[in-house]
């Protein structure tokens, strides 16, 4: 029989580590995803940069358009966006929180085989 090896908590400095490297990860998610709206808002939809803008923002955060878009292509180019956007926003969010739902998951793991955390 294999004997498994559990690795020890990892300190408060590599969680925060860990937290700010996704951080920055979702971040930039966000940030290439607000631009790809605010082109195809601006391209597509034929809206003025700041418009564009807004409504890129508002459906990233789901909250809805601000400005009618007319054009068939706008129309098309915002369909998929919202769709695209939903995605990401929930993906981006999953990869900030991911390191605090491992660490929770490591710490129980930790306490049901009856050994404690170690808090560095």
């Amino acid at each position: 029989m294999t004997k498994i090896v559990h690795k020890p908590l990892p300190s408060r400095r590599e969680f925060v580590s860990h937290l700010a490297r996704n951080g920055q990860i979702a971040a930039v998610m966000i940030l290439v995803s607000l631009g790809i709206g605010v082109l195809g808002y601006h391209f597509f939809a034929r809206l003025e940069w700041l418009d564009s803008l807004v409504n890129a923002s508002m459906i990233l955060g789901g909250m809805g358009p601000v400005d009618p878009v007319r054009s068939t292509g706008g129309k098309w180019f915002a369909s998929l966006y919202a769709l695209f956007s939903g995605v990401m926003f929930l993906t981006s969010v999953s990869v900030f929180l991911a390191p605090m739902a491992h660490r929770f998951l490591h710490r129980f793991h930790l306490e049901t085989k009856g050994e404690g955390p170690d808090e560095s």
